[in-house]
């Protein structure tokens, strides 16, 4: 089974990008469950949300507290909770930010395998095609470039199911660009 914590600030899109992330396991056949966690529900408040993704049917329903990935939509939170806490010594860790990782994480990067941190400026790229600060696509597509657990097209085909139109588009949009942005870091490009 794969646990995957998503971390951002209310009106971010937090709990709609784990209910994707759970729709692109689905339309790829596995089992998936997303379910948020609110503290304080208004804008600008930390939100944590979890999915699970397994081939067999998931019956537990508890908070994730050792996530095999961390996707972090809001790098305000770094120093504000320990989003990072729990995660697998052989984890992943997405961060939205146009800044490298060994920049705002440095110590993370030392303690997980190399290329299992990123960085993607998510909402640069939702501010191009969406014109909204929602990071919840391209997050996703950098979760699936950096671990391979669902494809680029699941992501796109979920925000397009739930958004038809103008909106689903472009956030299939943000997705391709965030995808390629990630892969052209893996192989050494010019964003690494």
């Amino acid at each position: 089974m794969l646990q995957i914590r998503l971390h951002g600030r209310g009106g971010q899109g937090v709990v709609t990008a784990a209910e994707m992330l759970s729709l692109s396991a689905f339309l790829e056949g596995h089992c998936a469950q997303a379910f948020p966690s609110f503290g304080s529900e208004r804008t600008g408040a930390p939100v944590v949300a979890y999915a699970r993704i397994d081939d067999q049917e998931i019956r537990t329903h508890e908070p994730i507290l050792m996530p095999d990935a961390v996707v972090v939509q809001d790098r305000t939170l770094l120093g504000a909770i320990d989003v990072f806490g729990g995660l697998s010594e052989t984890g992943f860790a997405i961060i939205n930010s146009a800044e490298k990782p060994e920049e705002i994480v440095p110590e993370l990067v030392k303690k997980l395998p190399a290329g299992h941190v990123f960085t993607v400026p998510a909402t640069d790229f939702a501010m191009q095609k969406i014109g909204r600060p929602l990071p919840g696509a391209p997050m996703l597509a950098a979760l699936a470039a950096v671990t391979g657990i669902f494809k680029l097209e699941s992501v796109q085909k979920s925000f397009q199911t739930r958004y038809p139109g103008k909106v689903g588009d472009a956030n299939a949009q943000t997705a391709a660009l965030a995808y390629e942005y990630i892969m052209n870091v893996k192989n050494g490009g010019a964003n690494a």
